[in-house]
């Protein structure tokens, strides 16, 4: 295969990768993959979808322990931790093999190895039977990111860990300490302290879940606590003392210094771009604090170089990677309706207990940006679905302009609503009113009425509450 030219080389095969590969395959474009590691990315291997298998082993488990609530009978309640695990991976590995699968069958060509562009329009790929030199029309970038790790807080993967190591733990926690309450960090401590880990989550910002609404952080904070985690916020770990068994933590918390002992620490503070070893810099792609500067069409400034997804900046997301890939790969086959990506209109979605989703502007950020609003609330409570299934805790809160009745923004904590806020996310997309949501006859009984309420409520018209 050395010396083959294409229309189009991807780099990297994450949500982002395969799904510009198969795009660009789809509109006549010749296109090729290079992945180093696995197929389907951090996202499908070590991310997003191994993540929510492992949750959902736990949700089944929390509900085994209210089945006396639903007139059942549940005894020796228990779990295997190895089989939880053993699910997992059996899940990732199948979505993994899937995406194989699905660029096989659009024809594109996928490479497994690791790639540098030594100029523009060549791609260089390493692989075990040698080197690989490609000729390439246009180039995506969609290498993704990794864990952020601080000076003192690296992960040994015994005692400290990534989301790599807590997806495949060397032994079950008794006392965890989780750095970092954004979704990766909040969703693990939300498993590990269903299965019974006594939990400690420590957020240097003022809330946990920082980028939520602070109206819905301080009610699924309110939910973490009842459940039994301990939350330390404007709270800082300054050192960890590692011990063979235990971990001592300096935690900085209002002014003063306390130290906490741990058996278990998971660093979850964020992540950085993998930029290095592609030559971004003597390619004159514009690189800071490890993502890749782009346009809105995920233009580096560097002609026939496009960059999508992690690697391209906030939100890091695996749905806005796809969309992007999908965009990239239409822009390049000279298509004339392309729309950039809005980053306001992606919704966002933690799987912790309780389940938290949003879109758009949070109360604090439309007053910001000079917006007079309508905003509207309804709580699970008042539905009838929620009672029924026994999830009564959450809200459903919704955010207008007062003088046009643009959807603003929506933001949900509670049972499902990581699938509720799709109902939203298309009513931004096509401009919806509080007008249309209202004239809109929503199923009964369904949590999606909560939606319906919610916006009623704006305007001073909820029926149920």
């Amino acid at each position: 295969m050395a010396n083959q030219s294409f229309d189009v080389v991807i780099i990297g095969a994450g949500p982002g990768g395969y799904v510009a590969g198969i795009r660009a395959a789809q509109l006549g474009l010749k296109a090729a993959v290079i992945e180093r590691e696995h197929l389907g990315g951090i996202c499908l291997n070590w991310g997003c979808i191994p993540t929510k298998a492992m949750l959902r082993s736990s949700e089944v488990f929390h509900l085994m322990h209210r089945a006396k609530e639903f007139g059942l009978k549940a005894e020796g309640i228990g779990y295997d931790i190895d089989a939880v695990v053993k699910r997992s991976r059996g899940v990732a590995k199948q979505l993994s093999g899937g995406v194989g699968h699905l660029l096989k069958k659009n024809k594109v060509t996928t490479i497994m190895g690791e790639a540098t562009i030594p100029a523009k329009g060549k791609v260089s790929v390493k692989t075990d039977k040698g080197t690989e030199e490609i000729t390439a029309k246009n180039i995506i970038l969609a290498t993704g990111a990794r864990a952020r790790e601080l000076p003192g807080l690296e992960a040994d993967g015994k005692r400290v860990w990534t989301y790599k190591h807590a997806l495949q733990p060397p032994h079950m926690p008794k006392k965890l300490l989780v750095i970092g309450s954004g979704a990766i960090g909040i969703e693990f401590a939300s498993f590990y302290n269903t299965l019974g880990a006594d939990t400690t989550v420590v957020e240097v910002m003022d809330r946990v879940l920082p980028v939520e609404d602070a109206e819905i952080s301080g009610f699924a904070k309110k939910q973490f606590v009842k459940q039994g985690m301990k939350i330390m916020e404007k709270a800082m770990v300054k050192s960890l003392d590692r011990k063979a068994d235990k971990v001592i933590a300096e935690i900085e918390t209002g002014g003063k210094t306390e130290k906490q002992e741990f058996d278990t620490v998971i660093s979850a503070v964020g992540i950085v771009g993998n930029v290095e070893g592609l030559n971004l810099e003597k390619l004159g792609v514009k690189v800071d604090r490890t993502h890749v500067v782009t346009d809105e069409y995920c233009r580096t400034g560097v002609e026939g170089i496009y960059a999508i997804g992690d690697i391209a900046g906030a939100p890091w997301l695996a749905h806005k990677a796809s969309h992007e890939g999908v965009m990239v790969a239409e822009l390049i086959a000279g298509k004339n309706d392309v729309h950039p990506v809005k980053p306001e209109s992606i919704a966002g979605c933690t799987y912790c207990h309780p389940q938290v989703a949003s879109v758009g502007y949070t109360e604090a950020k439309a007053k910001e940006l000079g917006y007079e609003i309508k905003v509207g609330h309804f709580p699970f409570i008042g539905n009838g679905k929620a009672i029924a299934l026994g999830e009564q805790e959450g809200m459903v809160k919704t955010i207008f302009d007062a003088k046009t009745g643009e959807l603003l923004g929506a933001h949900m904590v509670g049972a499902e609503v990581t699938e509720l806020i799709q109902g939203y996310v298309v009513g931004r997309q096509l401009e919806t009113t509080e007008e249309d949501l209202m004239h809109a006859v929503f199923p009964h009984p369904t949590l999606s009425e909560m939606m319906h309420e919610s916006v009623l409520d704006a305007y001073g018209r909820a029926i149920h509450f």
